[in-house]
């Protein structure tokens, strides 16, 4: 699998899985009793990286060649993707470097520096990441490893999907009928589409930045509208979906939601008491939608808990819950 232009399948995603499962073992699958019935949450949180990150990291590193390797690799993030590719790309003893914007949590970038990426920072609203990269990747011969615009980081991040599934048909002989994945390119939702295909998918967004939901709703890709409100949920804020993640949730018949900064914060707030993980906004937008019942859940529901690098005092002033 070498050419980038590739179309993400199925099959590409066992692949990505058996390469994960060779390194790490799976994160729980944790029940919790929501409105009458038992979901299920896939605790993402606790990846060595903190966020299902790592899963497209280990896919993409894993198939460069010995060439590519040598000559490191770029990504840019605001932090998860960031650590994930830290991680894999430490695990093949290769050179990364991380473009960051300048606003990206202190928890992130220092996460990132401890695993030997170097980090160069940009201004998120009047610079591009993409050219950044693009630039950095030219000088140096690097491979260039997008956050989701790339057949293997779906295919990687489809293995969360993929391990879901297999969790659920081992607890209850079936496999998962509705998954709520939190979205910011979509690279989750579309792998994990791909694993499960006869689930329905709904994708989850801060609200003013649900550019995939809109995007679904229009049957085109639409770019988020001027001067987005503020949001917690800053691993969420992708400006403009790609064709690769949208065509397979278009195709799946996919919806989007919105959650508040409310309805975030009381999510983070139950998953810490019921479920004992700190998750951070990003990765909490899944479970506030099913506890604002904003989508009908069964028994066989699983979302995605789905990242859990939040700064403390951040923790403490979104939720009110001292860590002291």
């Amino acid at each position: 699998m070498t050419d980038p232009r590739r179309s993400p399948t199925a099959q590409g995603v066992a692949v990505a899985a058996a390469r994960v499962a060779a390194l790490l073992p799976p994160t729980p699958l944790l029940p919790l009793d929501l409105h009458g019935v038992t979901i299920w949450c896939k605790a993402e949180c606790d990846q060595p990286v903190g966020a299902f990150k790592i899963r497209g990291g280990i896919h993409r590193i894993a198939d460069l060649t010995d060439a590519q390797a040598a000559r490191g690799v770029v990504a840019f993030s605001s932090g998860n993707h960031a650590q994930g590719v830290a991680w894999a790309a430490k695990e093949r003893g290769i050179a990364a470097t991380i473009v960051m914007p300048s606003d990206a949590p202190a928890a992130k970038v220092d996460g990132t520096r401890r695993l030997g990426a170097s980090v160069i920072f940009y201004e998120r609203m009047t610079e591009s990441r993409e050219d950044i990269a693009a630039r950095l990747a030219e000088e140096t011969g690097a491979t260039v490893i997008p956050s989701f615009d790339d057949p293997w980081i779906v295919e990687g991040q489809g293995s969360c999907g993929h391990e879901i599934r297999a969790q659920m048909i081992a607890q209850l002989g079936q496999g998962p009928d509705r998954l709520l994945i939190c979205c910011g390119g979509g690279g989750l939702a579309s792998g994990s589409a791909l694993a499960n295909p006869d689930a329905r998918i709904a994708v989850v967004e801060p609200d003013g930045w649900d550019d995939m939901g809109a995007s679904l709703r229009h049957g085109v890709i639409q770019p988020v509208g001027p001067n987005p409100p503020p949001t917690a949920c800053d691993a969420l804020q992708t400006l403009k979906v790609s064709p690769i993640t949208f065509d397979i949730l278009r195709a799946r018949g996919a919806v989007g939601i919105s959650v508040s900064e409310e309805e975030v914060a009381a999510a983070m707030r139950i998953a810490w008491t019921q479920l004992g993980r700190m998750v951070e906004p990003g990765g909490a937008v899944a479970l506030a939608a099913a506890l604002a019942g904003k989508v009908a859940l069964s028994d066989r529901t699983a979302l995605t808990l789905s990242g859990g690098n939040v700064d403390p005092a951040t923790f403490t002033r979104l939720t009110g819950i001292d860590l002291s």
